[in-house]
């Protein structure tokens, strides 16, 4: 009798999409790379929300984040609903979360408490006696920091005693920690102390259970790099030469057909305040002193190159230790029978358009990811496929996978067929949203295999770009004269998908 499947989920954190060694000669991934030599990637999957909270809360429950409605930064996805995780319980699968969830805001409210919030996000007390369940894991040892923000703290920190790192707070920047703010690029942090350490030793421990008690698991390895700030242990600082990089850049011109946030972005001290819809009115991407929303004159010559140098250095130690994971994998005999997936929440950028890190654009750098499927014998290898996926799928192809009953609920399409090669697609078009705050950016974008557009709530810009003839997104058809035809029918075409898109939590079992 065939064994069900075993599912490891591997995911990085804001990964651009073209940063795989296998495909991108400037980067060293060699363990990605052995993902691409043995299974099948996928260069046109996306994200749902280019943010992480809406995108990791898709990927658990197959839904949207205007369904599900942890629709941005700074919400919770509440408990009552219903999880991949959950089904896989119920089939008898053990299910593990370990590093970043990120389910819950860092503020709690009476009405929305959160646990990962101040203070107890580090009362150490709790996370002793707390491993789970959590939205559907029945075990999570969790983290909140990217590099050496003050989150740090939950299962984390306690590793970190345990390894005997005692002054481990100096690592960390106030309040929690001591850490002097205005370093950049090098972390100080010993890299046997650092997360990716801990992320890859507490994943292959439960592996090792699953594989000792032969219990079919659901394990998702959750690592938080190459999310800023650029801060990476040496050597991996400085694995790469800046000037030998190819640095993204601004092409000039190219935001003059733009919605009018997008030139305000250059500008050395620019007023986003008559623009609240673009959500900057109100909030700014934060960083240290070298890369800020509108504050162009803020980034050096040599920042604009350290960064992507530091960027490409965690994502390389970060492939190190996923090379960690799938070294036991083998070691324990669960490869041939264990799908893994590799992919990320969301996009990146790095100086292209002349932007840096995330925010309401819906540019393919930012909302296209990478994405790799690996199931020896099943799903071919060294395949390399445009049939577009969407995180919002995973949860239903994974249950599909498993011969597990996928929730009406759910309205991720089952990619099952398309991973196994049986079929070329199964989708014409994928969704991805943008809604910072209530009273702010509120966007969609429809993208299909040549076409995008994006619309903006209650104005009458936005942007078309021609993915065949203008890959780069250099030139918005929006008021294109000779492209109102293609408008109109790109904009039918999205009220269609969302019409589609609609929840059916149960099927119509009489006509009456």
């Amino acid at each position: 009798m065939t064994k069900t499947p075993n599912i490891l989920l591997i995911t990085s954190d804001q990964q651009h999409w073209n940063t795989i060694g296998a495909f991108q000669s400037e980067i060293s991934t060699p363990n990605l790379d052995r993902l691409v030599r043995e299974g099948t990637s996928f260069d046109r999957a996306y994200c749902p929300n280019p943010t992480c909270t809406p995108s990791r809360a898709s990927i658990i429950t197959g839904m949207y984040p205007s369904q599900h409605g942890a629709w941005t930064l700074g919400t919770k996805l509440l408990e009552d609903r219903h999880t991949v995780g959950q089904s896989f319980n119920e089939a008898g699968y053990r299910t593990a979360l370990v590093g970043k969830a990120h389910f819950q805001p860092l503020k709690s409210t009476e009405a929305y408490p959160s646990v990962e919030a101040y203070p107890m996000l580090q009362d150490m007390e709790y996370w002793k006696n707390f491993n789970g369940p959590f939205y559907g894991f029945d075990h999570v040892e969790l983290a909140r920091n990217h590099t050496n923000e003050a989150h740090v703290g939950q299962h984390y920190a306690l590793w970190l005693e345990e390894q005997g790192c005692v002054n481990w707070r100096d690592y960390f920047l106030p309040p929690t920690g001591t850490m002097d703010s205005s370093i950049t690029y090098t972390w100080p942090i010993p890299e046997k102390y650092h997360y990716n350490t801990w992320i890859a030793e507490r994943t292959n421990s439960l592996l090792n259970q699953y594989a000792n008690k032969d219990e079919p698991f659901f394990l998702w390895a959750s690592f938080f790099d190459p999310h800023p700030e650029y801060l990476v242990p040496e050597p991996w600082d400085s694995m790469y030469d800046p000037d030998e990089l190819t640095i993204p850049s601004l092409t000039p011109g190219e935001h003059d057909r733009n919605p009018p946030h997008f030139q305000l972005t250059q500008e050395d001290h620019p007023d986003f305040g008559h623009w609240s819809e673009t959500g900057f009115g109100i909030h700014g991407y934060r960083s240290h002193h070298y890369y800020e929303y509108g504050a162009k004159s803020r980034l050096t010559e040599y920042d604009k190159k350290k960064l992507v140098g530091v960027y490409y250095g965690m994502i390389s130690m970060m492939d190190k230790y996923i090379g960690k994971i799938l070294d036991k994998l083998d070691e324990q005999g669960l490869a041939e029978n264990t799908i893994v997936i590799f992919t990320t929440d969301h996009g990146h950028f790095f100086g292209q358009h002349g932007l840096q890190a995330k925010g309401g654009f819906h540019y393919e750098d930012l909302i296209k990811i990478p994405f790799i499927v690996r199931y020896p014998g099943r799903v071919p290898a060294a395949k390399k496929t445009s049939a577009i996926q969407s995180l919002v799928d995973l949860a239903p192809t994974l249950l599909s996978l498993c011969n597990i009953t996928i929730p009406h609920a759910m309205t991720g399409i089952d990619q099952k067929e398309v991973w196994l090669g049986a079929k070329e697609s199964v989708r014409k078009h994928t969704l991805c949203e943008f809604r910072h705050e209530p009273t702010t950016i509120h966007q969609k974008t429809y993208v299909e295999h040549r076409y995008k557009i994006t619309v903006y709530y209650n104005q009458t810009y936005g942007e078309l770009f021609d993915l065949e003839a203008d890959p780069d997104e250099q030139f918005n058809l929006w008021n294109e004269p000779g492209a109102a035809e293609l408008k109109a029918e790109l904009l039918l075409k999205y009220i269609w998908a969302e019409l589609e898109k609609e929840p059916m939590p149960m099927p119509r079992i009489h006509h009456a």
